[in-house]
């Protein structure tokens, strides 16, 4: 599960970085760009804090009480 997570947070980045560069060479015009951004945006925001810093969390130590 944590896998597919990452992958959909990879998408979502890709889907915000590629669309400015392809509207700044001319590929897609401004509508298309925020669209594919606005969807690369939701993707990365619904799937990146379920996986996000768990391994820190995990690897804390535990506090010595005195």
């Amino acid at each position: 599960m944590k896998i597919m997570l990452k992958i959909g947070s990879l998408i979502g980045l890709m889907l915000t970085i590629v669309p400015p560069v392809l509207f700044f060479l001319g590929q897609i015009e401004i509508d298309s760009m925020k669209l594919w951004m606005g969807i690369g945006m939701l993707a990365w925001m619904v799937t990146a804090p379920f996986w996000i810093n768990r391994q820190q969390e995990d690897r804390r130590p535990e506090t010595e009480e005195k």
